[in-house]
């Protein structure tokens, strides 16, 4: 478990020190807004592509080789895009980034779950949370102040190095190898409402996560120069303190109670996109935001997996993934072209807008546990 955890806190970290800049170095490179958005659409579109094909790959290579080989998927790129502003390597190097964490997601969730002590995995899930958070605090905000203060060249090679540490803890995986999955049923059975709630509330969520991350380093002013890393370190400090407390709370009362405050506080949070030069207002909103995305993620994994038997625990974990990160380019795909045309404000309006919707699947879920009851 410790290697698991060291792995991942090195992979985010590679991942989140890209994950805000290179989009803000593709608008600026190409001169064109929009761009951004392609690039974490790309990402986050080749991420989605391979997520359906990992649980074969996992029970074909195990954790480990799969783990490793998404370090290098992940972190070799990152030289490439130092050597080269063209939209279009930046682009390709985008995709072969989003491949390597598609493996590296959907490998790491599913390797908690089976090394999770039983009637503890939602406290298992939660400790993965922590270091995807810690991985988010320390990249995202860090990655900005780098490439804002000491240029992109010394942020891409920190974006190479961190997935170099994390091959040390791949290393370190035991997770047994999964059986043999003659068909990944990763889209099967999507649509039962037990499935689909959860999958359809975290899409909302990271929907709204693509859109600030993306977009709130472009919409902010440069000046301070502390307050971007200080608003997206908020941001993954509210979520990587908040994956922890639900993982607890959801193994006492329930990780459906979850879903609604948390959504609702997502909804309110995304807001502070609309106020970024009223740092009172944004930062605390910042804050707020991180919570309710954390909460979101940690409820509907733990979720998932519950309702996965052990053979269908990697299946569960790319169906995880998988609505996580079409929601994460969408966020970012979609609001590059209202921002286009329209504003960054409008953009994050129209993701509150749909979060306040998705609330409604997180009444059916409470719901459902208490007809359960």
């Amino acid at each position: 478990m410790i290697g698991l955890l060291l792995c991942t806190v090195s992979g985010f970290i590679g991942f989140n020190l890209l994950l805000s800049t290179v989009p803000e170095y593709a608008s600026q490179t190409s001169g064109r807004t929009a761009a951004a958005g392609i690039v974490t659409g790309t990402l986050m579109a080749a991420t989605v592509a391979v997520q359906p094909a990992v649980p074969r790959l996992l029970a074909r290579l195990g954790y480990r080789t799969a783990m490793i080989t998404s370090m290098v998927l992940l972190g070799a790129p990152a030289l490439v895009l130092g050597v080269s502003d063209q939209f279009a390597t930046t682009v390709i190097c985008s995709v072969l980034r989003g491949l390597g964490f598609g493996v590296f997601v959907v490998a790491g969730s599913a390797a908690v779950a089976e090394l999770s002590p039983p009637g503890r995995r939602s406290q298992g899930v939660g400790w993965y949370g922590v270091a995807t958070g810690l991985g988010g605090m320390v990249g995202t905000p860090f990655g900005v102040l780098l490439a804002h203060e000491f240029g992109y060249g010394p942020l891409f090679a920190a974006g190479a190095a961190a997935p170099a540490v994390g091959v040390l803890g791949a290393l370190a995986v035991t997770a047994p190898r999964p059986a043999p999955v003659v068909r990944p049923r990763v889209l099967a059975g999507t649509t039962r409402a037990t499935i689909l709630r959860p999958l359809l509330l975290l899409t909302t969520g990271t929907m709204a996560s693509g859109a600030v991350v993306t977009f709130l380093p472009l919409a902010a002013p440069r000046q301070p120069v502390w307050l971007t890393p200080l608003a997206l370190l908020l941001v993954q400090s509210g979520l990587t303190g908040s994956r922890y407390l639900s993982g607890r709370l959801g193994d006492r009362f329930g990780d459906q109670r979850l879903l609604l405050p948390a959504t609702l506080m997502t909804a309110v949070g995304v807001l502070g996109g609309m106020l970024t030069d009223t740092t009172a207002a944004l930062l605390p909103l910042m804050a707020v935001f991180g919570m309710g995305v954390g909460a979101t993620q940690n409820a509907t994994l733990a979720l998932m997996l519950h309702r996965a038997g052990r053979a269908e625990l990697s299946v569960a974990s790319a169906r995880w993934n998988l609505a996580f990160d079409v929601g994460l380019g969408l966020g970012g795909f979609c609001i590059g072209l209202i921002a286009q045309y329209t504003s960054h404000a409008t953009g994050f309006a129209v993701v509150s807008a749909a979060l306040v919707l998705a609330s409604a699947l997180a009444v059916a879920e409470t719901k459902g546990r208490v007809r359960a009851r």
